[in-house]
């Protein structure tokens, strides 16, 4: 801040799922189903059996992920900051005192 101030500490926690190459894989699994449909059965065969396998994994692995998480977070700090809140008209009547002067 230009003031001097410093930010405050963070109130809230954010969580981020582990980094995992599921989404590519389903994205293969679903290019080989339509690459299949064109090309050959087997490639949809094979396309489709990824899809659903990795598919499978990521939504288990998303579960796993959200029942680690803590079910509430306590809130240490005011949800608004206590500033008083100036409206626009303040603002331009303090423009308007300084232009006269």
């Amino acid at each position: 801040m230009s003031d001097g101030r410093q930010a405050p500490p963070p109130s809230e926690l954010v969580y981020v799922g582990q980094p995992s190459w599921l989404p590519v894989l389903t994205a293969a699994g679903f290019a080989g189903l339509v690459v299949g449909l064109f090309v050959g059965w087997p490639y949809a065969v094979a396309g489709a059996i990824l899809l659903l396998a990795s598919l499978r994994a990521w939504v288990g692995q998303t579960g796993d992920e959200i029942a680690r998480l803590p079910r509430e977070q306590r809130i240490t700090s005011a949800v608004l900051p206590a500033v008083p809140l100036r409206g626009p008209s303040a603002s331009r009547a303090k423009r308007e005192a300084e232009d006269q002067s």
